[in-house]
């Protein structure tokens, strides 16, 4: 005999059925009221000068792309390094530091507002965003409510592994370490050590460099 549905099960397909249709119109509206002028002119700006410069070799190819970031960014300090590949998005919003490095098939995302202090790292193919889909309402398709805007903090001399995820309005503290294919959903302690998913500190870094110990 099949079973019969339970109440929740019933209720979900019942809303599945009579779910509303995405309007294209929307989202276009929606987009158009996120974004200045000046924002759409520079994420055009991302999008077909940064294909031409994304996959240029070589130091020409880093030299570049400091060169072009340096006029999107809302601050860069120093010679960042954006190897091949590496993806920036809404640069209008993000604020770095001396030494940013962002390895090949890294995305990062200002939109909401993105801070990163000197020498972070961030590793091949991460993803640090700072703003999320609003989906509050269940009478309306998630991507017709627009984004909420999260501003997202990473510290000093943080190093972020490959795959990992910085998720929207956290706050990476100085000194930490994420480990390869770790989710930061919430703020990490200086000089942490974190992993998994949802990232928990695994450990801490030594205090003292084998430098000063030595001495």
């Amino acid at each position: 005999m099949p079973r019969e549905p339970s109440a929740r099960e019933s209720a979900l397909a019942t809303r599945t059925e009579h779910a509303p249709n995405a309007s294209a119109l929307t989202i276009i509206r929606n987009f158009l009221a996120e974004h200045s002028p000046g924002g759409i002119a520079s994420l055009l700006a991302e999008q077909y000068l940064g294909a031409l410069l994304r996959p240029l070799p070589g130091f020409e190819g880093l030299a570049l792309r400091a060169g072009f970031y340096r006029l999107l960014f809302a601050r860069l300090e120093g010679f960042p390094f954006i190897y091949p590949g590496a993806r920036l998005d809404h640069c209008r919003g993000i604020r770095a530091g001396r030494s940013f490095a962002v390895h090949s098939g890294a995305f990062v995302s200002g939109r909401g507002g993105l801070t990163v202090g000197n020498g972070v790292l961030i590793g091949p193919n991460a993803v640090i965003v700072s703003t999320q889909h609003r989906y509050e309402l269940v009478d309306r398709p998630i991507c017709e409510q627009g984004h909420r805007l999260l501003p997202t903090t990473i510290g000093d001399d943080v190093w972020v592994g490959a795959n990992a995820v910085i998720l929207p309005g956290t706050r990476t503290a100085s000194g930490t370490i994420v480990s390869a294919g770790a989710v930061v959903t919430q703020d990490t302690e200086p000089y942490s050590i974190v992993a998994g998913v949802p990232a928990r500190m695994i450990g801490r870094r030594p205090q003292a460099s084998t430098a000063s110990e030595a001495e």
